[in-house]
């Protein structure tokens, strides 16, 4: 609001010293008329300038100080001519010295990324930013879990956002597919949640690399010229950034050694949602997305159980925890046949003939 009301301050004081020094004679509406598309012009080019950096600045100044030089040497060339008249060679001193200062202004302006400030010292040195700052990567952003570490106050110092980034945010906000649409919005939106947290500074500088299409190798270069880390949650941009010497500080990392010690032996509650790749098994996954693949437990699916945890898998990428279903076991062990006797067959006795014959002799004699 401040700054608006210097600009109409600017604004009128342009009008009144037309109004007084009268250029135009005694043709007021003329000399209005000039007085204000003047104040427009310079009011609009002040908001133009102040979204440049620094570096841009700097490029175009020193690119229009080279075209008026240029131009001024070009110029006495121009004058040593006796053959062109005065008028002539006047229109062509001051049409060299548009052309030039204006092609010194563009290219400056183009080339002023180019430029080292931080070799100056002093004032142009990016200690701020080399003093425990973070680099965001593109992916992180979008993940959003960033912004809560941010509250915890885990992460200290100044989290970099490079411009390459946020136009990459961009793109996928402006994208036309709904769903990459809604991931760049919602990328937007961390960063506005990141900016209202207490005692975090978020800078956006607008470092670019032209040379590096990659916006992974962007950031890596970026964070080896400010000698700061990449905060992210990419697998592959971890890896490359750590073979480049970069320090990384992985969400994902993070996030698995803040889960609980699951040991061997012990026996957890899950839901067994679908089926595993191999046979008989179920796979059930925890509150924090780690997934539980539980032995025996095919039949299960749709059921709360209770597993024996048999061993942990923990990889970068995540942790998996593999389990079996005792009751399982215990059902099959109850299910099975009574064991039958393997003992040899043995043939029945046969009574002995001349004993029966005995027998029927003693009964008749009585």
């Amino acid at each position: 609001m401040d700054l608006w009301i210097i600009r109409a301050l600017l604004f009128a004081a342009i009008l009144v010293s037309g109004y007084f020094v009268r250029p135009f004679g005694s043709n007021l509406p003329l000399t209005l008329s000039f007085s204000a598309a003047l104040g427009l012009i310079i009011l609009l080019a002040e908001i133009r300038i102040r979204r440049l950096s620094l570096k841009t600045l700097l490029g175009a100044a020193m690119g229009s100080i080279l075209g008026i030089i240029g131009a001024s040497l070009i110029s006495l060339v121009v004058g040593r001519m006796s053959f062109v008249h005065p008028q002539t060679e006047t229109f062509i001193q001051l049409l060299i010295l548009i052309v030039m200062t204006y092609v010194g202004l563009v290219s400056g302006a183009n080339k002023g990324q180019y430029l080292d400030l931080s070799s100056l010292g002093g004032f142009f040195s990016d200690s701020s930013l080399r003093k425990s700052s973070k680099v965001l990567d593109t992916s992180v952003i979008i993940d959003g879990r960033v912004a809560d570490i941010c509250k915890t106050g885990f992460l200290e110092g100044t989290l970099v956002v490079p411009h390459f980034v946020l136009r990459e945010l961009q793109q996928i906000a402006d994208s036309a597919d709904s769903a990459k649409r809604n991931r760049g919005r919602r990328g937007l939106d961390v960063l506005e949640k990141i900016k209202s947290v207490p005692g975090v500074t978020v800078q956006i500088i607008e470092k670019d690399y032209p040379d590096v299409k990659e916006v992974d190798l962007k950031l890596i270069e970026l964070a080896k010229e400010l000698t700061a880390k990449i905060v992210t949650n990419d697998f592959n941009l971890n890896k490359v950034s750590q073979l480049r010497g970069v320090e990384v500080l992985n969400i994902n990392e993070l996030a698995n050694a803040l889960k609980p010690v699951v040991l061997p032996g012990e026996t957890m509650k899950v839901f067994i949602l679908k089926e595993g790749k191999e046979y008989n098994q179920g796979v059930a996954y925890l509150d924090d997305g780690t997934m539980v693949v539980v032995d025996n437990a095919r039949r299960m699916i749709g059921k709360t159980i209770a597993t024996q945890v048999t061993s942990v898998l923990q990889t970068t990428a995540g942790k998996m925890i593999f389990g079996r279903f005792p009751e399982e076991t215990e059902a099959a062990a109850g299910s099975q046949p009574p064991k039958q006797d393997r003992r040899p067959y043995e043939k029945p006795a046969v009574p002995n003939r001349v004993n029966a014959e005995d027998e029927k002799e003693r009964v008749k004699g009585r």
